[in-house]
């Protein structure tokens, strides 16, 4: 049992992450042993995230002194968050993917930017292509008309240098 003095600076531990994560998955690890646990903690690691074991108690007070609400119904039973600090979408795909994997692994809900969110929620933004794929759509879509203005240039030039090219050949005739 954790001390008095221990419980605060676990408290103070979850607040800071509650506050600071773009985005946070709850999740019910019943089942899992401490080899899945692991494996799991090292995935998020790779992901950018973290995966913490946490009791319900102190994460309810945690939440609360945030200011974050509508948090209570997803703390039942033993629970555990996967926190990701730099790409919202990254421990959501993450824990998915555990999910399939782990078939005890089960999404209870989330946080997304200080919103908190449910499995359904968490689900749809697993399956949202990665940061990277969506900038190359952007980028595609900004590039895109700039080909074409490039195509229409390149055909007016080309015309231009037909005309041109006869009125060489017509001039040369009449000289001739």
């Amino acid at each position: 049992m954790p001390t008095r003095e221990e419980k605060k600076a676990i408290l103070e531990e979850l607040k800071a992450k509650l506050s600071t994560c773009k985005a946070a998955v709850l999740t019910d690890y019943r089942g899992l042993n401490v080899a899945s646990i692991t494996k799991v903690r090292r995935r998020l690691r790779e992901a950018g995230g973290e995966f913490k074991v946490v009791k319900n108690t102190l994460t309810r007070i945690a939440a609360r002194e945030i200011g974050l609400e509508g948090l209570d119904p997803y703390l039942a039973g033993p629970t555990a968050i996967a926190f990701g600090f730099a790409d919202p979408v990254a421990p959501a795909k993450a824990i998915a993917e555990l999910a399939r994997e782990f078939k005890q692994l089960e999404v209870k809900g989330g946080i997304l930017e200080g919103r908190v969110i449910d499995a359904r929620e968490v689900r749809r933004l697993a399956e949202l292509p990665s940061r990277e794929v969506l900038l190359g759509r952007v980028l595609g879509g900004m590039q895109a008309p700039l080909y074409g203005f490039a195509g229409a240039l390149q055909g007016l030039l080309r015309s231009l240098v037909y005309v041109l090219e006869a009125i060489r050949k017509q001039k040369a005739g009449e000289a001739a």
